[in-house]
C-alpha cells in the first residue's frame, strides 16, 4: 500500500504535468512543418528595423552635441559624447536622478507584484469557484477598462489631497495595486490551464481551498503571472501622466524627473535623449533576465488559446 500523502500526489501530478508540458514544448521545437518563406523574413526584418530604429536614432542624438539634431548632414555613426551627456543628466541637481531612479524601481516593483497577487487570487475565484453573480461581476470588472483614467484624475487628486498624500510616492502606488486587465488575463488563463478534475481530486484528498489554490493554481499560473508582472512593471515604469500631477520635484519618478530637462529656455536634446536612454537600461536588464519566462508565457497562452 502506498504511503504517499494524498496532497503530495496532487503536487506530483501538477509537477508531472509541468514536466510533460515542458517536454511537449521541447518536442514542439522538433516538429517539422512548413519553413518560413521569403516574405515572412522580409516582414520580420521590417518589424525589427521599426523597433530598433527609434532607439538607434536616440543614441545618435544622445551621443552628439546640442547642434546634432538640427544638422542636415548628420552622420549615421554615433558620436563620442554619450557618456558626457549621461553624466550631465546624472549630476544635474534639478533632475535628482538617483532618488528618482529608486522611486521608479521601488514603485514599479511593488505595483507589479501587487497586481500579480490580486489578479491571480481574483482570477482563480472567477475561473474555478462557483458563487452567485460571478459572471456579472466579471463583466463589470472588464467594463471598467473602458473608462479612461483621465475621468478619475480630479476626484482621485482631491482624495489624496484630503489624505495629505500628494507629493508622496504612495499616491501612485495605492491606485495601481490591482488591475482589471490582470484579473481578466488570469481568469482566462486559469480557466484553460487548470482542469476541474484536478481541483476535485485535491478537495477529495482533504486539501483546503487555499491549499488547492497554492498547490494547483499558483503552480499552473506561473507563466502567465510572469508575463503579467513584466507588462505591469513596464507600464508602471513608463507612467508619466498621474505621477506628473501628484508628485513634486522632491520625490519624482524617473520619467517626471527627466521631463525637467526640457524646462529650461534652451533645450539640449542630446542630453534629453541621453537621459531617455538611461531610463530604458533597467527595462532592458529586466527583459534580458526574464525574457525566457515572457516567451514561455506567450507561447503557453497561444497554445491554450
Amino acid at each position: 500500500m502506498s504511503t504517499t500523502p494524498p496532497i503530495a500526489m496532487v503536487e506530483q501530478t501538477v509537477a508531472t504535468a509541468g514536466i510533460a508540458e515542458g517536454r511537449g514544448r521541447n518536442r514542439t521545437t522538433k516538429i517539422r512543418g512548413h519553413r518560413a518563406g521569403f516574405w515572412v523574413y522580409i516582414g520580420l526584418g521590417v518589424v525589427i528595423v521599426s523597433a530598433v530604429f527609434p532607439y538607434y536614432w536616440s543614441f545618435l542624438i544622445g551621443s552628439g552635441d546640442s547642434t546634432t539634431i538640427n544638422d542636415p548632414n548628420m552622420s549615421w555613426i554615433p558620436g563620442g559624447n554619450f557618456i558626457a551627456n549621461a553624466l550631465s543628466v546624472v549630476n544635474d541637481p534639478a533632475v535628482n536622478f538617483w532618488p528618482a531612479l529608486w522611486n521608479s524601481i521601488y514603485s514599479s516593483t511593488l505595483i507589479a507584484a501587487a497586481v500579480v497577487v490580486t489578479s491571480t487570487l481574483a482570477g482563480w475565484a472567477f475561473a474555478k469557484l462557483r458563487f452567485r453573480g460571478s459572471k456579472a461581476l466579471l463583466i463589470f470588472v472588464v467594463a471598467t477598462m473602458a473608462v479612461p483614467m483621465q475621468l478619475g484624475v480630479v476626484p482621485l487628486y482631491i482624495l489624496f489631497a484630503d489624505l495629505g498624500w500628494t507629493g508622496q510616492i504612495g499616491a501612485i502606488i495605492i491606485p495601481a495595486l490591482t488591475s482589471a486587465f490582470g484579473v481578466f488575463w488570469m481568469t482566462q488563463y486559469l480557466q484553460q490551464s487548470v482542469p476541474d478534475e484536478l481541483i476535485e481530486a485535491a478537495r477529495v484528498d482533504g486539501a483546503s481551498m487555499m491549499r488547492t489554490f497554492w498547490v494547483v493554481g499558483v503552480t499552473a499560473a506561473r507563466p502567465a503571472a510572469a508575463m503579467l508582472f513584466l507588462f505591469t512593471f513596464v507600464g508602471a515604469w513608463n507612467n508619466f501622466f498621474w505621477p506628473f500631477i501628484v508628485l513634486d520635484r522632491q520625490s519624482p519618478t524617473l520619467p517626471v524627473a527627466l521631463s525637467l530637462l526640457q524646462s529650461n529656455y534652451f533645450v539640449d536634446y542630446s542630453i534629453v535623449l541621453a537621459g531617455v536612454l538611461l531610463s530604458t537600461i533597467p527595462l532592458l536588464i529586466l527583459f534580458a533576465f526574464a525574457g525566457k519566462q515572457l516567451v514561455s508565457g506567450i507561447m503557453a497562452g497561444a497554445v491554450k488559446g
